[in-house]
């Protein structure tokens, strides 16, 4: 018996932490002990490395197992550590070699009669592994498409710790996946086309600056005007996730134990709709342990829809300030910080009162003005501030309903405008390492694209009487870039600048 050394990787967010499990035998009284500051479930590996390794025919030696999960400083969740554990302990019995599991990560579930199941958080895991210059990672088997994301690292997937076992002391061949991913058209879903929106010209074009500008939305309007069915298109009118977002956002799936079914990438940006009884730790993200990413990083590069969104809670509206602004959020716990990417597109549906009348062109609303007041308050003005374009969405008109509006535009034709105003976009920003113009800080802005003095008259006017805050300035000269984008000038006119402030709206939810 000696000494044996295996690694894993530990997880704390998106930040993978090198473990090594060394497991020392010694002639004492029989014990198995675990240390290395292992939480409650980690603890009770301890159980599970005992039973399956006696179940394939390896039982434990009647001596003292001691596993130290190093370095001990850092605190160790999850059962991800079982696989390793286990391989460590046949290596200090001799049963592995100990040149088989050099160079090697090991991660993995194991179940008491030696099956290795599959846990989350395997794709941040494997990319932290192929940093720390490991070149081979042993998986479950229902862990390999999405471990196999991973170019430059040669993974394997198992579903049987007595196969791995054989393949660890050469019984067998080992067998690792081809890595990687291909950069294959994106077949975007065709079942929400923007022609089934009839009546809404208007705020189809809000939906389309809003998608060519990467800025926020809100839609106020009586029930059943279209709200819902406006929002859910607007992901049909993104352009398709990068290779590298892809990966960056499957990562985050993999810690919400939702990670890839197959080894291509979904590159579909993502439409995340909780409902308004939603938590503020389910929104922004959180837990016991490592923090689970919450709605704002699962809508990472897509769309975040709040449907009703005044009946939220005021706390989880308010959360949505910090990861509006820094495009992530950092959520923080005695044992450290997590970090999550968080840069989405926020919809906020909403009805202008509650009887949804309130402002209807056909309906009488039955609210007072002090219920309007108290029943739009819910959204703060610092909230209100961030959102770029307020639109008010009216009921369609019968004319509208039976086809005698223009006709609709098609997913597909606003998807290539706003792919060609965002390229523009692009290649303008390139020069402050920006690629929206939604994202461009203020002063860089101002600094870098301003437009003429009389462009910007009406915007100098609003500041000037107190009717806008500078963020609602500087929103309004992002819209108008994106506006300019979209007609393919060069600089913003008087005209774009004043179709960005009618699509800012008021500063208040009513009355827009």
């Amino acid at each position: 018996m000696t000494l044996s050394k295996v690694h894993s990787i530990g997880l704390y967010a998106l930040e993978g932490t090198v473990i090594e499990v060394e497991v020392d035998i010694s002639a004492q009284l029989p014990a198995f002990v675990l240390v290395g500051l292992p939480d409650a479930s980690l603890s009770e590996s301890t159980s599970r490395v005992r039973a399956a390794c006696t179940n394939i025919g390896f039982p434990l030696p009647s001596k003292k197992v001691v596993v130290n999960l190093s370095p001990a400083a850092v605190p160790k969740s999850g059962s991800s550590f079982d696989l390793a554990i286990a391989v460590s302990v046949l290596a200090a019995m001799d049963v592995i070699p100990a040149a088989a599991t050099k160079g090697a990560c090991f991660i993995g579930e194991l179940g008491l009669g030696g099956s290795i199941r599959a846990v989350p958080g395997v794709l941040p895991m494997v990319l932290a592994a192929r940093k720390a210059g490991f070149t081979r990672v042993f998986v479950a088997q229902g862990n390999l498409a999405e471990a196999a994301l991973v170019e430059g690292v040669s993974v394997s997937g198992h579903s049987s710790f007595s196969q791995l076992v054989a393949c660890l002391r050469g019984l067998e061949a080992i067998h690792f996946a081809e890595t990687g991913v291909t950069d294959e058209p994106v077949a975007m879903p065709s079942h929400l086309d923007l022609q089934q929106v009839i009546g809404q010209d208007a705020a189809v074009e809000g939906l389309i600056v809003a998608a060519a500008g990467g800025h926020h939305l809100s839609m106020i309007g009586a029930p059943g005007a279209g709200k819902t069915m406006l929002a859910e298109r607007l992901p049909g009118i993104l352009p398709p996730l990068s290779v590298e977002q892809a990966v960056e956002l499957a990562a985050i799936e993999s810690i919400a134990g939702d990670g890839q079914a197959g080894i291509k990438l979904n590159r579909i940006p993502r439409f995340q709709s909780p409902h308004h009884s939603v938590s503020r730790a389910a929104m922004i993200g959180g837990g016991t342990g490592s923090p689970n990413p919450g709605a704002v990083s699962l809508a990472h590069h897509g769309v975040l829809f709040l449907d009703e969104a005044l009946e939220f809670q005021v706390t989880v509206l308010e959360a949505l300030r910090e990861p509006l602004e820094a495009g992530s959020v950092v959520i923080g716990r005695a044992s450290g910080s997590a970090v999550y990417p968080a840069r989405f597109q926020l919809v906020l549906a909403a009805n202008p009162c509650p009887c949804g009348n309130n402002g209807s062109l056909t309906k009488d609303c039955t609210c007072s003005f002090q219920t309007i007041r108290r029943y739009g308050s819910k959204l703060s003005g610092p909230i209100l501030d961030r959102i770029d374009i307020r639109l008010a969405i009216q009921p369609v008109t019968i004319g509208a309903a039976s086809g005698l509006a223009t006709p609709p535009i098609s997913t597909a034709d606003a998807a290539a405008r706003v792919a060609t105003a965002r390229q523009t976009a692009a290649e303008r920003l390139s020069v402050i390492g920006r690629r929206l113009n939604g994202h461009v800080p203020g002063t860089e802005m101002r600094k870098h694209f301003k437009p003429g003095a009389k462009a910007l008259t009406e915007l100098d006017k609003l500041l000037g009487f107190g009717a806008s805050s500078m963020r609602g300035y500087d929103r309004c000269l992002r819209l108008a870039w994106t506006l300019a984008d979209l007609d393919g000038t060069t600089t913003p006119s008087k005209e774009h600048v004043q179709r960005a402030v009618a699509l800012r709206g008021t500063e208040t939810l009513v009355g827009n």
